[in-house]
Formats: C-alpha cells, structure tokens, sequence
C-alpha cells in the first residue's frame, strides 16, 4: 500500500524552501536516454508525486505539456503559487490511478517519491499510460548526504551527519525499509521492458547556506515523522547537529556556504513498441 506523508502546508512550504530539484545535467542525461528511444518533438511528460514541482519545472523546456501529480492538496497549492511556465499544470492525484488515458504518454518521472508508492500497482498504471517507446524515470539519492567545508575534514563532517541521521533511524517508516537503493534496484529487476537501465553513484554537487542544509535535512520523512511525534526531541537533535557542525567548521553562525553532494541512482526504461 502507499504511504502518505509531507502533507501539511509547513511541509510543503520547506520543500520548496530546502529541497533540491535535480540538476539541468542529470536531467539532460535522462532524456539522452529518451531521445535513443524515440526521437522528439514530445507531447507530455508526467511527474508523480511532485511536491512543490521545483523538478516538474525542469521537464517544462523538453515536452508541449508537463502534468505534475501529488497526493498533497496542501503540495499541489504551493506549486500553482510557484509555478512560471505555462506549459506546466499540477493535479492532486494518488500514484496508483493516474489520470490520463491509455498510451497517452511520453515519459514519467518519479524524483524521489517512488518509495512511498504501492510500487507495484504505480509501475502498472506507467505500463497503462505510456505510449510505445515511452519512457519510465525513477530517480533518488542516497542519505546521508555528503558535506564539504573548507579546510575541514569532511569525514568528520559526514560522520555528524551519520550520526543526526542516527538519531531518528527509529522512526523509519517500515515501507520504505532500510535501504532506499535497495527497492529502487528492485524495481530496475522487475520491469519486464528489454530496453532499461540502472545507474548509481552520480553525484550532483550544491553550495548554499549552512541554514539552508539544515533546513534541507530537517525534510527527510523520518526527521519529519519524529518532529509529528516527539517535537521537543527533534528539535533538540537538530539544533545539537547544527552547533557540531559549526564547532567543527569553526563558525559561529549559519550563514557560511557548504558544498553539498547528492549522489542519485535512477532507473530508466522503455516500454516496447507494441504489436
């Protein structure tokens, strides 16, 4: 069954503030993929469970159409008030029943929100809708994440990291399991389409703030799901996080930039031309 979460509209608003879309180079790997399959122009891309749509935005430039769905009215608020493009619309939606017609599809994408599906029946409705040689993009990164501060030792830093992550390990929603990768890597063995691939370890590095890593941390579903449950304790574990990362960097405040390395697996598939 699916599992629902980042519902409420603090949530939504710090996925917009904190949370990191892909990079315009992952994207265009992506659709590298794409574009071997079945060459362009393209109707319509779908991206489910969206949130706020910082990376729906990204497909705006590659399709006629992009669709961006979530289960979060309170998600799809935000990303109609940030919304730019015209060629972008968002819809609240669950993943296992998506609206649209049989082979009506170019390419979905799922960045980051796969796992709370109910895979199989998600992985269903994508066969449903894709037109022949459409195409299926799966996309995540691995926590913790990787920190870089200069002349700072960054394992040190990685292990802090390690460690806050640690705090909440206990509030780890058991359908999602203990590792990401893991379920991703099972759905690349899954799909029955001979045209597929499955990638890993491909870093995309960011600066900002140390405020704006803390707050990007603070958005992970199991910080999240202790803060619904134990506000006092997760908020202490974040502010002592925060006052270690700053002792070690030697600063006294939040504002100094880091480097931040996210480091995706994806999976991406064709479905086959159809007889």
């Amino acid at each position: 069954m699916a599992c629902r979460y980042f519902e409420g509209k603090e949530q939504a608003s710090s996925y917009w503030k904190h949370r990191l879309p892909p990079s315009d180079h992952l994207i265009q790997q992506l659709l590298e993929f794409m574009e071997k399959q079945k060459a362009g122009p393209y109707e319509l891309a779908v991206d489910v469970g969206c949130g706020p749509g910082r990376g729906t935005a990204l497909l705006a430039k590659h399709f006629a159409s992009v669709v961006g769905l979530d289960v979060s009215p309170a998600q799809i608020e935000v990303a109609l008030q940030r919304s730019k493009e015209p060629n972008i619309d968002f819809r609240q939606s669950v993943a296992e029943e998506l609206p649209f017609s049989d082979s009506s599809v170019d390419l979905v994408t799922s960045m980051s929100a796969f796992h709370w599906f109910d895979r199989q029946r998600f992985l269903q409705e994508v066969h449903r809708v894709l037109k022949p040689r459409g195409c299926l993009v799966l996309l995540c990164y691995h926590l913790p994440l990787d920190l870089n501060y200069p002349n700072c030792c960054s394992h040190t830093l990685s292990q802090i990291n390690k460690e806050f992550s640690h705090g909440f390990q206990s509030h780890r929603q058991t359908h999602v399991g203990p590792d990401h990768k893991k379920l991703y890597k099972d759905a690349y063995d899954s799909i029955p389409y001979p045209v597929k691939e499955w990638h890993e370890k491909v870093p995309v590095k960011r600066t900002m703030t140390l405020s704006n890593y803390i707050g990007l941390e603070e958005t992970c579903g199991d910080y999240q799901a202790l803060l619904r449950d134990d506000p006092q304790k997760a908020t202490k574990l974040s502010q002592d996080f925060a006052q270690r990362l700053m002792s070690v960097m030697g600063v006294t405040s939040m504002e100094p930039e880091v480097e931040v390395i996210q480091t995706y697996f994806y999976v991406v598939a064709c479905k086959p031309q159809e007889v």
